[in-house]
């Protein structure tokens, strides 16, 4: 077993090293769900195998040394050299291999429960949720506030919340699902939005916008405008570089093309049932619905609320709209 256990190792090894060079993309919840079904496969055999054959020879060596030491006394030998405890001990003790499997299963079954079903950590890789997430951003995803999903396969069995326009939430990425993105969300299933002009409009309003200071921008290295959105009750900022149009793809394809409108002015689109459309905070540099089309439901990841840490900022900790 302690070879087998090494090849196991060693495979874990390649798979993450390959993950971080790049050489193919991770999954990380299957991971975490391999690894649950494996320690907990070495947990049990220990449990109800190695460990009981590991008592019962020290209680046969136990045993045979009570007699050896019965016969040597019958004998009318009364001192007996050697002590056992510590072959006992030896017997008993759980190697390697075991304690890198079996006696990491109750830690990473919590780990792998914690992150299906509560809250699950996230990196700001990019800046296009600026000034809301920064790159380096380390945040907290609610994982039950949409719903209670079956990890891996990523499926609904318990409703909860609905998205809201303004929540910013973590989801699969519509053309690559192995790849999280970070957006917010601007419309809801039967919406109609447009973005025309560097302007957010909702079901033929423009969305509401207040000037605010600009903000220095530490990707760009300079000021950029920088306007409070208001979503109902909730407001956040966006960035809207004025000396900059974005090329939107018109001949782009994607689930429900038929929804959108191109034009030279932006873009609109109706949202399809069970579909939400995304866009960036930073307008003028994200990657969005504008780009690749609507994010289905089953796609949803969670709700993003906490910045728990920024190694470059620190004042960058807390809740987040």
């Amino acid at each position: 077993m302690s070879s087998v256990t090494g090849l196991l190792y060693g495979g874990l090894v390649v798979y993450l090293g390959g993950w971080y060079l790049g050489k193919w993309t991770g999954n990380f919840s299957l991971l975490l769900f391999i690894l649950t079904l494996v320690t907990m496969g070495y947990w049990l055999a220990e449990r109800f195998v190695f460990a009981p054959r590991r008592v019962a020879a020290a209680n046969a060596l136990e045993h045979q040394a009570a007699a050896r030491r019965q016969e040597l006394s019958r004998q009318g030998i009364a001192k007996v050299d050697g002590d056992v405890s510590e072959a006992r001990q030896a017997l008993l003790a759980q190697p390697w291999w075991l304690d890198w499997t079996a006696g990491l299963f109750p830690v990473i079954l919590v780990v792998f429960l914690l992150r299906s079903f509560l809250f699950e950590p996230f990196k700001i890789p990019s800046g296009s949720m600026i000034p809301t997430l920064l790159v380096g951003d380390l945040i907290l995803v609610n994982k039950y506030h949409y719903g209670v999903r079956l990890p891996v396969i990523n499926k609904k069995i318990i409703a909860n919340n609905d998205p809201q326009r303004g929540d910013v939430m973590v989801f699969r990425y519509p053309k690559d699902t192995g790849i999280d993105y970070i957006k917010r969300v601007v419309g809801v299933p039967g919406d109609e939005v447009a973005y025309r002009n560097q302007q957010l409009y909702l079901n033929g309003q423009p969305v509401p916008t207040n000037p605010l200071p600009d903000f220095f921008n530490e990707e760009t290295l300079r000021f950029e405008k920088q306007y409070a959105e208001k979503f109902g009750d909730t407001e956040h900022g966006i960035l809207v570089d004025r000396s900059r149009q974005l090329y939107l793809p018109v001949n782009e394809l994607f689930p429900f093309r038929e929804n959108c409108r191109y034009s030279a002015e932006g873009v609109a689109c109706k949202v399809p049932a069970g579909h939400y459309f995304m866009m960036g905070d930073n307008r003028d540099n994200s990657m969005d619905s504008r780009f690749w089309g609507f994010v289905p439901d089953e796609n949803i990841v969670g709700k993003a609320f906490f910045v728990w840490m920024n190694f470059g900022n620190l004042g960058r900790i807390g809740a987040f709209q």
